[in-house]
């Protein structure tokens, strides 16, 4: 068996026992690698995940679909049928690599050795979690120059303006009665139903942490029923809210957003051709290094008018 050999040729004297050792205790990292629980990246929890596409493409072409036409009353023996159809517009997503590594020093691998001691899975752990955010950080927010799409500035999705008739010609829910409030969300989510005729209807709304926060805290008249609750309880759509902290300077100006819609793989997928992997150890001078990629295409919206967006300070 011949022995691994570094980049500038000197053999890499691990020996046969050790080698065997690192090759098992590598696989258990790498294992423990992808059951790890992570802190929540909220981007992989409000929007599908598609992996469908599979990795060793280059773009993700998709295709938004309209319906037109409509059926009516006709006579008996009628031949004039109305006729629907159903028209598509074309785009491309550009799909991004992303990388990281981590590794360990042969010294640090004989330490382990006669230590007992497993290997540190805690550089692994970190390097899911680095493309992890990364990918989060590419679903929330568009780039113009990998380009790439985000849900928290998507083009095309609209934007409703909320009355400025808070304390102080205020937009803020602060400065807002609760009367006052539960129309600007009515206002929201009208921004989607009424443009689509009630076609799309939202379920989940986002908001910057402090809103959220103000939202759960704020207790009406029987001082037991939070604004929150009673929200989810009486609003007929909007089945979820839940806080996003990036979308506290997200708005114009440095203002919060809030963002509605309807968030289903029909209508919004997080696009990763390749999840995330492990590669085969690489001998790097002293040292072991793992490769780990993944590739994303962000944010695919197939249809724009399900979502909107409102801005103002929290």
């Amino acid at each position: 068996m011949a022995l691994p050999k570094t980049e500038s040729g000197d053999v890499f004297h691990l020996d046969r026992n050790e080698s065997a050792f690192f090759t098992r205790e590598l696989e258990v990292v790498k294992t423990r690698t992808y059951d790890a629980k992570l802190k929540e990246l909220k981007a992989l929890l409000f929007i599908p995940i598609n992996t469908t596409a599979g990795n060793g493409i280059a773009q993700i072409t998709f295709r938004r679909y309209t319906a037109v036409g409509f059926a009516k009353i006709i006579a008996d023996y009628a031949g004039d049928f109305s006729r629907v159809d159903v028209y598509g517009e074309e785009d491309s997503v550009k799909v991004i690599p992303i990388g990281v590594s981590y590794g360990y020093n042969i010294k640090e691998i004989r330490e382990s050795i006669r230590s007992g001691k497993n290997l540190d899975g805690r550089r692994a752990a970190s390097a899911r979690r680095a493309i992890d955010q990364k990918i989060n950080e590419i679903a929330l927010f568009s780039s113009a120059k990998e380009g790439t799409r985000g849900i928290v500035d998507y083009p095309g999705i609209t934007e409703v303006t909320l009355p400025a008739d808070g304390s102080g010609g205020s937009k803020s829910w602060k400065t807002k009665t609760v009367d006052q409030v539960l129309r600007d969300i009515n206002i929201i989510t009208d921004g989607i139903m009424v443009p689509t005729n009630g076609i799309e209807v939202p379920d989940t709304m986002l908001v910057p942490l402090e809103i959220y926060n103000f939202l759960a805290n704020t207790r009406l008249g029987d001082n037991v029923t939070t604004l929150l609750k009673y929200i989810l309880d009486n609003n007929p759509h909007i089945k979820r809210i839940d806080w996003l902290t990036e979308l506290a300077r997200a708005g114009a100006g440095g203002t919060g957003r809030i963002l509605c819609g309807k968030f289903d793989e029909e209508h919004i997928t997080l696009e990763i051709p390749q999840p995330f992997e492990q590669f085969a150890e690489q001998i790097k001078g002293m040292e072991y290094t793992i490769p780990c990629h993944a590739e994303t295409a962000g944010v695919i919206v197939y249809y724009p008018m399900a979502f909107c967006y409102a801005d103002m300070a929290a």
